[in-house]
């Protein structure tokens, strides 16, 4: 296989799972998501595809340089390799958590892994190659400020406004249903 296909592969990778998670956002961006209260420094939603798009493009670019010139998978590029299919694993799980189950803290917790996790990868890549490990960089400079937004919407939407409660499915709890119930049971105590 030649260099160009390796490369265009690794590319490719990441935004797979890109791709596979902007059909599940596009679903609730209107319904749930328009719903949910903002901090101001919030990005306009059409930024998110392009700066995604070129992140993943240069973590996979830096796999490849990290393959190549670490030996693959039997020398010193195994553990970073793995580190990146754990980040990327992780990275790809945040969608469905968030979008999909519209668990806003359950998707907090995941983002704190999937940041150590590639902060750890960049530092593993960095030492197989300086320049994989630096395009790392702006991914994790991203999944930080991602991670402080995850946190501020946590805040301004508590959980049993627009989260399934633990142990619900995705749309267990609507928002304003939390509150209902509450009453309901203030009802039946006042009696």
């Amino acid at each position: 296989m030649s260099d160009t296909l390796k490369v265009l592969g690794a590319v490719v990778l990441p935004n797979v799972g890109g791709v596979v998670n902007s059909i599940i956002t596009r679903k609730n961006i209107d319904g749930w998501y328009k719903t949910l209260n903002f901090p101001s420094y919030r990005p306009p939603n059409w930024l998110f595809a392009p700066v995604w798009t070129s992140l993943y493009c240069g973590m996979g670019y830096a796999s490849y340089l990290v393959w190549r010139d670490g030996g693959g998978f039997n020398d010193d590029a195994k553990l970073p390799l793995i580190t990146y299919g754990t980040q990327l694993a992780l990275n790809w799980a945040w969608t469905p958590i968030f979008f999909g189950a519209h668990n806003i803290k359950g998707a907090l917790i995941e983002i704190v892994a999937l940041t150590a996790a590639s902060t750890a990868c960049g530092v593993l890549f960095f030492r197989v190659n300086k320049a994989a490990g630096l395009l790392f960089v702006p991914y994790v400079a991203w999944l930080s400020f991602a991670t402080v937004l995850n946190h501020a919407m946590h805040k301004l939407n508590p959980v049993g406004k627009t989260e399934p409660a633990i142990g619900g499915g995705a749309g267990a709890e609507k928002k304003g249903n939390c509150q209902s119930v509450r009453t309901t049971l203030k009802l039946k105590q006042n009696k």
